[in-house]
Formats: structure tokens, sequence, C-alpha cells
């Protein structure tokens, strides 16, 4: 039997389940019949999409219709909040990431999370920042490894050459744009399969984005990406696939209208709903 210290998410048990680990159709996400609760109030309703390999997925809608609610799920985030819980399923390589035998910490190594506001930790060095994953798995590294993961998580992350003469300056001192990019360093150190990013250009500037967006672009090279944005531009230049949730009244759940390629969804959407949302109706 497999244990909760030693379960490997990458590794799929049916003959017909989604690639495993190292293949180069990289990583997809499914989630079936997902029902999102907090307490007794169902947030978000329904909803079944397929998150593909290698790929930018954008999550658009209006406040309150449960985008962020929807990402957390995807890295079992969501249930950290006292009477959250989830009915349906979320898959990673056809594995089910709430399966009773899945540790939520081992979710989170390969399901990571980068925020809406840029997030280092104030009192480390940058250097510090992007190991912090491994420190809080209590992974020892040999110091040549740990600067060779230092220098290749923030070469990722369009970094590197900023800041490779201050690395023992606090995260906290770089500016914003530069702190968000950190937070991505850091999410790449532990090597994860899929990226989640909350609205991650919601506090930057014009420039700052940009620099995010580009990012983006490179990491779908190796990651599978989910991003949960209010900006509708940002999703029709970065995305590949759209995924438009809405809300019909106060207390109603969230629910996914439609889902398909950017192109379709900003040009000729199937629902009403989206058109009317794209075009300024309404959110």
């Amino acid at each position: 039997m497999t244990s909760q210290t030693d379960f490997d998410l990458s590794v799929t048990m049916t003959d017909d389940a989604p690639p495993q680990a190292g293949s180069s159709d990289g990583h997809a996400i499914e989630t079936t019949d997902l029902d999102i609760y907090y307490g007794e109030f169902k947030a978000v309703e329904g909803v079944s999409l397929r998150v593909e390999p290698r790929s930018i997925t954008a999550v658009i809608g209006p406040s309150g219709c449960g985008k962020s609610t929807f990402l957390r799920t995807l890295n079992r985030m969501h249930e950290v909040i006292p009477g959250a819980r989830v009915e349906g399923r979320v898959k990673l390589n056809g594995r089910d990431l709430y399966a009773a035998d899945v540790d939520p910490v081992a979710v989170r190594r390969r399901v990571g999370m980068v925020f809406q506001r840029p997030n280092p930790f104030p009192t480390m060095s940058i250097y510090q920042n992007v190991l912090a994953g491994h420190r809080l798995n209590s992974r020892r590294l040999a110091r040549s490894e740990a600067d060779e993961i230092v220098e290749k998580s923030l070469r990722g992350a369009h970094l590197w050459e900023e800041v490779k003469d201050r690395l023992d300056r606090p995260g906290s001192s770089l500016s914003g744009g530069q702190q968000q990019r950190l937070c991505i360093a850091r999410a790449i150190a532990v090597e994860p399969d899929v990226l989640l990013m909350d609205e991650p250009c919601s506090a930057l500037d014009p420039i700052s984005t940009l620099a995010i967006e580009q990012l983006m672009f490179d990491l779908k090279e190796t990651y599978t990406i989910v991003i949960v944005t209010h900006n509708m531009q940002q999703a029709a230049r970065v995305s590949d696939r759209t995924a438009f949730f809405n809300v019909e009244g106060p207390g109603r759940p969230g629910r996914l209208v439609e889902v398909d390629e950017t192109d379709r969804i900003f040009v000729n959407p199937s629902k009403q709903a989206t058109q009317d949302y794209i075009t300024g109706r309404f959110g």
C-alpha cells in the first residue's frame, strides 16, 4: 500500500490514464462534477473542465463567480479554510487529488501557487526565498546544489541577471514586479507539474505586467498553467484556452458557462452570457 509520505502524484494507476510524469505530453488537470462549499454554502457548482498539458488556461468572469475558489481547489488550498470542502473529482494525470491516501502537502508540491500580491518572505534573503519550498519540506541541500537551484530558478523566472549580485538582500527590497517574479522562482524551484496564478499582475504596473506575461509564455514550455484574471485583454494575449465562469445572482453558486480556444471565446462564443460579458454588458 502507498503511504501519504511516499505518494507519487505523477504516477498513473490505470492503463488508460493520462501520461505519466516525464512524458513529452506534460501534465493534465481534470475536474468532474466539482462542487465547492464553504460550510453549507455552495460557492461553485458542477464544474467539469480539462486543463490541457503545457498550455495556459485563463479563467475569467465577474466578481463573486468562484474563479479564485475554483483555482484553489486544484491544489487543495481551499480546504485550509475551516468548513470548506469539495464534492466531485479533481485529477492530476488521472490521480484523484482528494483521495483518502493523498497528502495535501504532496499535492501542493506538484501544483504550485502564485498569489495576487507578491508575497516574498520578508525576513528572508532573495536566496533564501527561492529555497523556501525545499526548507519547508525539510530537505537538506549541499551548498553547491542549493546554488544551482537558486540560479536555475531565478533564470527561469527571468530575474537572475537583475539580482545575481545581491542575493543576500531581503526579498522585500525588490520592486513589485521583481517580487512577483521572485515568488514565481520560489514556486518553480521545487519543480512542480502545474502552476496556478491568481491574478498575478493585478498589483503591478504595465511594464511589470508585460514581463510576467512574457514569462508565462516561456514557462508553458515546461508547466501546465492556470491563470485567474479580471483583465480580459490579458486573457486574450496569454492564454491558449479560456474558461468563462458566471453567477446568476446573490447567493447562487458560480458555474462554468463555457470553455474553448481563446480566439473562439473572444470572437465567436457559443453562449450569449459569454458574449455579454466580454463586450462589457455586465461584470
